[in-house]
């Protein structure tokens, strides 16, 4: 009922910059929140930066200070600029949103695809 698109992710070296889309489409009657999560190899999915509709931000203290998460609410879309980006920062990077399909639904999570990032030294 809902889908997510991210785009965005390729090859940087290191102290590069990245800008990740993510697009919500279907039927969706509300967003409360969208954010983002990466999951490196042998390691766990961690969120990265989420947003409110409202506009309420959260960052990983991993990313605090370099990245930036913004959202579109009329496009149902969710932006993450990646600025001194670290080899640390490689991994597949998921879009996630909590959305109602309709009024008095219970808010559902939603996943992306991913889309990978790697950064080169």
């Amino acid at each position: 009922q809902v889908q997510l698109v991210e785009s965005g992710g390729g090859l940087v070296q290191a102290g590069g910059s990245l800008r990740l889309s993510c697009a919500a489409s279907g039927r969706i009657f509300s967003i409360t929140a969208m954010g983002w999560y990466r999951q490196a190899p042998g390691k766990q999915r961690e969120l990265v930066a989420s947003i409110t509709s409202g506009g309420k931000t959260n960052y990983a203290d991993s990313v605090t200070g370099r990245f930036t998460i913004t959202r579109d609410n009329a496009k149902n879309t969710v932006y993450l600029q990646m600025n001194s980006l670290k080899p640390e920062d490689t991994a597949v990077y998921y879009c996630n949103a909590e959305a109602q399909v309709a009024p008095g639904f219970r808010g559902m999570g939603y996943w992306g695809q991913g889309t990978l990032v790697t950064v080169s030294s």
